[in-house]
């Protein structure tokens, strides 16, 4: 059997070094693989690690947890609720962006790229990495989310510290993953227009993040985008 070796950032890679060799994965890849025979498949290939390759082992402030990545042409680039530039903000990430307004003042942006808070240390993490294009959770229970459960649990176990936001039922779900003892948990409300008035707009978790991180003596994340 062929080894994997993934183009990971290598922090990242090391850590999750002995996922990459388990059966699971091996499985994982194999679908990827007939998925891409017969389908398009989000985001594309060098851009399913974008999150970690952004966000180093070492360098995570902050863990954003998302579900899966957005299924339509265009929109999916690694990074949980985010989107790139030039490409329409999904209903999600507005609420997301009214919220930021809410919290801290800062004004809608005109783009829906969230890069500039990965590069500060926020770890843009969907549980599931890939997706069919205009299916919804088709990628699921494949092995994505063994494999983003172990990169919750490493940062869990070897990091001090760390704010895990947990946005809906299925982020709060990874509590069972985190040392509530070594590391703070923010829950919210899921931002979709379906949920976000149910506590997500006023919770005030960016403010709450830069409290946390001010607290330790950490830097703290500069929300402004473009």
């Amino acid at each position: 059997m062929e080894k994997i070796d993934p183009v990971i950032e290598e922090s990242w890679k090391s850590m999750l070094l002995e996922e990459f060799e388990r059966p699971y994965f091996y499985q994982l890849k194999d679908f990827l693989v007939q998925e891409k025979k017969k389908y398009r498949v989000f985001p594309p290939g060098p851009l399913i690690f974008n999150a970690f390759n952004h966000t180093p082992f070492n360098l995570v402030k902050v863990v954003l947890l998302g579900q899966d990545p957005y299924h339509g042409i265009g929109q999916a680039h690694g990074l949980c609720f985010s989107v790139p530039k030039g490409v329409p903000k999904p209903p999600s990430l507005i609420n997301i962006f009214k919220e930021l307004e809410n919290d801290l003042g800062l004004p809608m942006p005109s783009s829906g790229d969230l890069t500039v808070w990965a590069n500060q240390g926020v770890l843009l993490l969907n549980a599931t990495l890939t997706v069919r294009e205009n299916m919804a959770g088709s990628h699921q229970n494949r092995g994505w989310e063994t494999f983003t459960d172990a990169a919750i649990s490493r940062l869990s176990a070897h990091r001090q510290g760390l704010i895990f936001v947990l946005w809906g039922n299925y982020a709060m779900a990874k509590k069972s993953l985190i040392d509530t003892s070594r590391h703070f948990i923010l829950t919210a409300a899921h931002p979709s227009p379906l949920s976000s008035s149910r506590g997500f707009f006023g919770c005030k978790h960016f403010s709450q993040i830069n409290n946390l991180l001010d607290n330790m003596g950490v830097e703290k994340i500069d929300w402004r985008l473009e």
